[in-house]
């Protein structure tokens, strides 16, 4: 019995190791300190992929490492920063900004919320007037057969009889 549980932990502890992320590499600055700051400012505005609420500078995800380097090695290129964004967006998409660019592709993104609220206040106002508005007043003769049944109403009334809704 005991050499069956080794034989199937086996393949799980080995299905474990296999699945785990590598440690990313350690970071090797620029030797130009100003081409480190200009790839440290770029790292804040790149959001990590596994991440997704955290910037690449805050990750300590192996994609974020690897997008690092590739930042920093394309500034060590000569790339400027509208490039280097550019190359990003290509590879991960618009999402991989923490302020994408405004166009019609990301509408949506940026004015989905606005317009949602504005949708959400016009219903509100929409159901407070409808609630609000007065009824038709009745006509003489829708008047007439009202005021015959609650005559009648009152006529078959049992006098000794209460109800739990008379507020007796």
């Amino acid at each position: 019995m005991r050499r069956l549980s080794v034989l199937l932990a086996a393949p799980v502890l080995a299905l474990m190791l296999t699945a785990a992320e590598p440690a990313a590499a350690p970071d090797r600055p620029l030797p130009d300190a100003a081409q480190e700051a200009r790839a440290r400012a770029l790292f804040a505005d790149v959001r990590c992929v596994v991440c997704q609420h955290e910037s690449i500078a805050d990750s300590p995800a192996g994609v974020a490492g690897d997008m690092r380097r590739l930042i920093r090695e394309e500034i060590a290129a000569g790339a400027d920063d509208a490039a280097v964004r550019a190359d990003l967006v290509r590879r991960f998409g618009d999402y991989v900004l923490f302020r994408p660019p405004v166009r019609p592709g990301t509408w949506l993104l940026w004015f989905g919320p606005f317009a949602l609220v504005l949708l959400a206040g016009g219903v509100l106002l929409a159901r407070r007037r409808a609630a609000t508005a007065e009824p038709a007043p009745l006509s003489a003769d829708e008047q007439r057969r009202l005021d015959d049944l609650l005559q009648n109403e009152n006529l078959r009334r049992d006098p000794d009889a209460t109800s739990p809704h008379d507020g007796r």
